[in-house]
């Protein structure tokens, strides 16, 4: 830890006495982490999606600390306040994956020296549930899991996925892993894009807590992937698929609607979860803990009772 860091609360409408703080990784990167709620029940690590950022999971940690829970939320390195790898902050990078691992251990050492109440419990969204599903590979001392639409692939037509693929392999070699993915560029979606036929939620309301989050605070904000992400990303997918679900008791929630991920990989790694349970969100798009009032409270019932269940 190395002392306090930004929280902009107002924009995060999260339970009041949050805070932030600055770690430092091993390898020696600057993340960010903030800590909401003072109950006993355990703590509910909260891994955000790729372009997400502490702020934005202020609403789920008010709702996890009425249930008794603390939330413990990072920002990961590339994203929203921590170290971003290149000028252009708006380039969403990493080299590898297990990057990522390393901001994981980070978290875990502030819980211990911060005597977060145990048992912990991992909550994460789409690139979250790529790294938290590495996590629990590794053995890690969650008690239970929630993933939300995790990424296990990334959706894309099939004619393009070869490309993407040899994208990924040949960018580091060339020099190139800088430059932003085929399709994207230096706009974050929220803004970028309408309301009408989003990607992400069908609720409005959580639409408009997003976009005045990245227009009050444009640093929290993030662009399209670079190569060298994608191609890590890939690799990741692919190494993830390879190997048995883990034993951690899981909930995974997907909409039907899902756009983002690639949903094969979610359906086939549940099917094969002897601990784990698959539900289908109808109509909600890639955000689930953010869609409409209805899938919110499912979400989080689901989520507060498998944390209960696995005390």
């Amino acid at each position: 830890m190395t002392g306090a860091a930004p929280l902009f609360a107002d924009l995060a409408e999260g339970p009041s006495g949050g805070r932030a703080l600055w770690l430092r990784t091993a390898d020696d990167k600057r993340i960010r982490a903030a800590i909401w709620g003072d109950g006993g029940r355990g703590t509910v690590f909260l891994f955000p999606g790729r372009t997400e950022y502490i702020e934005k999971y202020g609403r789920a940690a008010t709702v996890l600390a009425a249930h008794g829970y603390v939330t413990l939320v990072v920002d990961w390195r590339g994203q929203g306040l921590a170290d971003r790898a290149f000028a252009d902050r708006l380039i969403g990078h990493v080299g590898q994956f297990d990057e990522y691992q390393r901001d994981v251990d980070a978290l875990l050492g502030l819980a211990e020296q911060e005597g977060l109440p145990r048992p912990f419990h991992l909550l994460s969204h789409s690139m979250g549930g790529c790294i938290g599903l590495r996590s629990l590979m590794r053995g890690l001392p969650f008690a239970s899991a929630v993933f939300s639409a995790p990424m296990w692939g990334i959706s894309m037509a099939a004619w393009s996925r070869p490309i993407a693929h040899l994208l990924g392999r040949l960018a580091a070699p060339f020099g190139q892993s800088h430059r932003y993915a085929p399709g994207t560029g230096g706009q974050t979606y929220v803004l970028a894009a309408p309301f009408q036929g989003n990607v992400l939620t069908t609720d409005p309301g959580m639409w408009d807590y997003m976009r005045r989050q990245v227009i009050a605070q444009p640093d929290l904000a993030l662009g399209g992937p670079s190569l060298g992400w994608l191609g890590a990303a890939l690799r990741e997918c692919g190494a993830l698929a390879a190997l048995p679900a883990p034993s951690t008791p899981a909930i995974t929630a997907l909409g039907t609607a899902e756009k983002v991920v690639d949903v094969a990989p979610i359906h086939l790694r549940m099917a094969g979860w002897a601990s784990g349970r698959l539900d289908i969100y109808q109509g909600a798009e890639h955000e689930v803990p953010m869609e409409t009032p209805a899938h919110r409270s499912r979400f989080f019932d689901a989520a507060v009772a498998q944390f209960a269940a696995h005390r």
